[in-house]
């Protein structure tokens, strides 16, 4: 028992020592690995930077070079001095200068309807466009005209009465005058008012006869028809509806501004002493473009409170014959152009309207640079500009758009035909870079 105990102490004894120092290299080998695996790639890095800034090093410096400011190619237009007729442009639509509703008088059957009588029919003044069924008036007509007949005959007896009373007065040879009474007078006037209040019922009667027939008051057109042959009407019953030819009118809306450029004010109206001012009224109808001329003879006595403008009316004479456009008429509801020739300004300065940039800001080459000025506007339209004050004569406004502009940047003036060669060899450039 004790040799054992003493056996297996010794053993132990003898292993400890390789115990101890495989604890003690276990810990170096793992910092050794991780100092492998963290420090190595660093070193990596590191080497790989050191090469690339080498390499930088080594390059050739380039050379410097200074920026060239490219001149902005701009398109110009001379400002010139010119008489210029400011012109107002508007819109408006046609209406007759005389339109009516046709409506009877009396109560009755139509029996006749005239064929000229229906929408778009063309009719001149007098003919005869409707009548209603007459024999009930005319049988008034033929009662009243007896009623005259018979106080004709009661005047005519009260008047021979009175004769034979004052010739028996007198062969009776009573002093003095006869009274009224004798003579009659009283029943002479009865019968006289008799005769007179007949009269007056054959008028009437004669004036119902004649209104079963409506005939055209005026030359014109037919723009509506309501009724038809055989439709029983009453009075007031609108019949259709039927315009004059002779004149047309074109409401115009002016501003303020449009006015002045007129030269109208409120309450224009043309006379002898001061005629119309002249207006080509144009159109586009059934494809072709149609041209009216006109007047502006007057204008409305106040301005409208909704839109703040002035109407202004221009009136075209005989637009269906004379004044109509190569055989067009000038017809109501159609919507025209309105080109107003207004005053006349002498010695003005002008360029074209697209060098004009916003209100009063022109743009001006000078010696192959920009200059911003800022003009008076006395009055423009789609192709010009009409200035007071800011350019002088023979100044090369800037007509072709520019970005980002700035007061005395570079511009090179060319010409429209060299810009379009450009154009025109991009194209050609683009397209072979597409095949």
């Amino acid at each position: 028992m004790t040799l054992s105990h003493n056996t297996a102490s010794g053993v132990a004894s003898d292993t400890h020592p390789n115990v101890a120092n495989a604890q003690i290299a276990a810990p170096r080998r793992l910092w050794i690995w991780r100092f492998l695996i963290f420090i190595l790639p660093l070193l990596v890095i590191a080497g790989a930077v050191a090469a690339f800034v080498g390499m930088g090093a080594l390059k050739p410096t380039p050379e410097e070079k200074e920026d060239v400011i490219k001149a902005i190619p701009v398109l110009t237009a001379l400002a010139v001095q010119e008489d210029v007729t400011l012109k107002v442009n508007i819109q408006g639509e046609v209406q007759p200068r005389t339109e009516i509703s046709l409506v009877p008088q009396i109560n009755g059957l139509i029996t006749y309807m005239s064929p000229k009588f229906i929408e778009g029919g063309r009719f001149n003044k007098g003919d005869l466009l409707v009548r209603i069924e007459p024999t009930e008036f005319e049988l008034r007509v033929t009662q009243a005209r007896a009623n005259v007949a018979q106080a004709e005959t009661v005047v005519s007896r009260e008047k021979s009465e009175s004769a034979i009373a004052r010739q028996d007065w007198n062969e009776l040879g009573r002093a003095g005058e006869p009274t009224p009474l004798t003579l009659r007078e009283p029943q002479m006037a009865e019968a006289q008012a008799q005769l007179a209040s007949a009269k007056a019922q054959l008028a009437e009667a004669e004036l119902t006869l004649a209104r079963t027939s409506l005939y055209a008051p005026f030359t014109g057109r037919v723009a509506v028809r309501h009724v038809d042959r055989g439709e029983f009407i009453s009075v007031g019953t609108k019949l259709g509806q039927i315009y004059a030819t002779d004149m047309m009118d074109v409401r115009l809306p002016m501003t303020n501004e449009e006015l002045k450029r007129a030269g109208m004010s409120l309450g224009f109206e043309a006379n002898r002493t001061t005629p119309g001012i002249p207006v080509t009224l144009s159109a586009d109808v059934a494809g072709i473009s149609s041209e009216w001329q006109g007047r502006i003879v007057r204008t409305d006595s106040r301005f409208d409170s909704q839109t703040r403008v002035l109407y202004a009316y221009a009136e075209v004479q005989d637009p269906f014959g004379a004044g109509s456009s190569e055989g067009v008429p000038l017809a109501p509801g159609i919507f025209v152009n309105a080109a107003i020739e207004g005053q006349k300004l002498a010695n003005s300065l002008v360029i074209p309207r697209a060098a004009l940039r916003g209100n009063d800001t022109v743009y001006v080459a000078d010696n192959e640079t920009l200059q911003i000025k800022t003009v008076t506007v006395v009055s423009s339209d789609r192709d010009h500009a009409i200035l007071s004050g800011g350019l002088n004569i023979g100044d090369q406004v800037i007509t072709s758009p520019i970005r980002g502009v700035a007061d005395g940047m570079k511009i090179a003036v060319v010409t429209a035909s060299a810009i379009e060669t450009e154009t025109s060899a991009a194209a050609s450039i683009s397209a072979k870079g597409d095949e």
